[in-house]
């Protein structure tokens, strides 16, 4: 039979076990979670310079459109 304070020993080095294992996921978590932040910061920078230059693209290519009165006028 073990005693209690061998028991309360062995519950002590499981929880910390489990605190260390909890703290380095979490580090992990924090690490992957900066760094998808910085892919989407770069894939936004890329969408907005892409949305100018097709705004700008297309102003070049749409037809002058004449201002005209409809024939009922």
């Amino acid at each position: 039979m073990t005693a209690p304070d061998d028991r309360t020993g062995e519950r002590l080095t499981t929880l910390e076990i489990r605190a260390a294992e909890q703290e380095k996921t979490i580090e992990e978590l924090s690490a992957q979670l900066a760094e998808q932040w910085r892919t989407i910061e770069g894939l936004r920078r890329k969408l907005d310079l892409l949305a100018d230059r097709f705004l700008a693209l297309e102003e070049r290519t749409a037809p002058e459109v004449p201002v005209t009165k409809p024939p009922h006028w």
